[in-house]
């Protein structure tokens, strides 16, 4: 009987994981994650980008969570400091919070608000290339 309540709990924490892991495929995202435009100066919705959230204490890196209009996942991007990308800073097992990753892209942005410094933009899709025009506008 004592296996088989184990079974049933370790099954339980298994299906929660999983739950918990996916919840962020739909906006808006579990907490900690906030609204990124509630946070600082920027629109809800970015063209090129989508709507954003991010957990506060992980700034300026991240991830934020990109959403299209209809409030799917469609990309995590990390917003990695021009000034920590040397030989004495790494940035290890950046998480992937929305599941596969089709593509990615990695460009250089010159600052905005919430991240105001230099950076790069890594920017892991969950969607194929075709599917990006649904945060193009």
């Amino acid at each position: 009987m004592k296996k088989l309540a184990l079974a049933v709990v370790v099954t339980m924490a298994s299906s929660l994981c999983a739950m918990a892991a996916s919840d962020v495929t739909k906006s808006p995202p579990p907490a900690p994650y906030e609204q990124v435009s509630k946070l600082v100066k920027l629109p809800d919705f970015l063209p090129g980008m989508g709507a954003l959230f991010v957990d506060p204490a992980t700034l300026p890196a991240g991830p934020f969570l990109a959403y299209d209009h209809g409030g799917k996942l469609v990309s995590t991007i990390y917003m990695l400091p021009i000034k920590d990308l040397n030989p004495d800073k790494r940035f290890d097992n950046l998480a992937a919070p929305g599941g596969n990753v089709d593509h990615v892209d990695v460009y250089y942005n010159a600052g905005h608000p919430g991240v105001p410094e230099p950076h790069v933009h890594v920017v892991l899709w969950h969607v194929p290339a075709a599917d990006e025009a649904r945060v193009a506008k």
